[in-house]
């Protein structure tokens, strides 16, 4: 068994179990006590298990409990989010009606979207912005400007988004959990999130590998809700078969 292959064995029962022994993985592994011990090192280094006395211990899940300022979030990530959106951009097809969700992963899909024929409607100041920059048709609904994130929210928001029925739409999620979903820190922006998404036909979630196993304050659709764009897939979630992983390339792999 090659190294990588072995270090995700013991990932994968490191997070079924919570915490396992190094004589335990001896024998599930038929590995020596040195190798075991040396992949538990490598593993802690890279934060993707808890190295303690005798074993290890699968991380605790993370709660993103608030949004990060703008600036910041736009910074996090980046060549990730170059390679999802320009994966995401290529789904939008002649004559779509199109929703962009407010966030730093949607807004680099105005980078390269190219289909003119289709209407953009998106509840993102920003993104608006750059969507006029580059020509094309864009609809925003009303409602409150929220400061964090530019995107807009409330009543307003959410009973434009009620009237209307797009043909795909793509969302931004700040954590994703099989067992907790979607989640985002606000109520007023994860009920935009979720009126959105019903009423959408195609359903993407943009999201980079930061975002799995994360959980934040409010559940806005469940995870097989939407297909997952995203740049690397854990080994827990190889056996979902509503992820798509771009790759570094830029070309699908599947997450399988």
């Amino acid at each position: 068994m090659l190294a990588e292959e072995r270090m995700n064995e013991i990932l994968a029962i490191v997070n079924e179990r919570g915490s396992v022994t190094v004589p335990q993985l001896m024998e599930l592994l038929d590995a020596s006590e040195s190798t075991i011990r040396r992949d538990l090192i490598k593993l802690h280094a890279t934060q993707r298990l808890v190295k303690v006395h005798g074993g290890a211990t699968a991380l605790p899940r993370e709660y993103v409990n608030s949004d990060l300022a703008y600036a910041s979030r736009y910074a996090l990530s980046v060549e990730e989010k170059h390679e999802i959106a320009r994966y995401a951009a290529a789904q939008v097809a002649p004559g779509d009606f199109v929703f962009i969700d407010a966030g730093t992963t949607t807004e680099y899909l105005a980078d390269y979207l190219t289909e003119y024929s289709a209407v953009y409607v998106t509840n993102s100041l920003p993104l608006a912005g750059k969507l006029l920059n580059r020509g094309l048709r864009c609809l925003l609904p009303g409602g409150e400007v929220k400061a964090t994130t530019m995107a807009l929210v409330g009543e307003e928001t959410t009973g434009a988004l009620m009237r209307y029925h797009f043909t795909i739409g793509f969302f931004g999620t700040n954590g994703m959990d099989i067992e907790d979903g979607f989640t985002t820190p606000e109520f007023s922006e994860a009920t935009v999130k979720q009126v959105a998404l019903q009423h959408s036909q195609r359903r993407y979630m943009l999201a980079d590998s930061s975002k799995f196993s994360k959980t934040s304050l409010v559940t806005f659709a469940a995870f097989d809700a939407a297909t997952v764009i995203t740049d690397s897939v854990p080994n827990e979630y190889r056996a979902c078969d509503n992820i798509i992983c771009t790759g570094k390339s830029g070309e699908e792999v599947a997450a399988s």
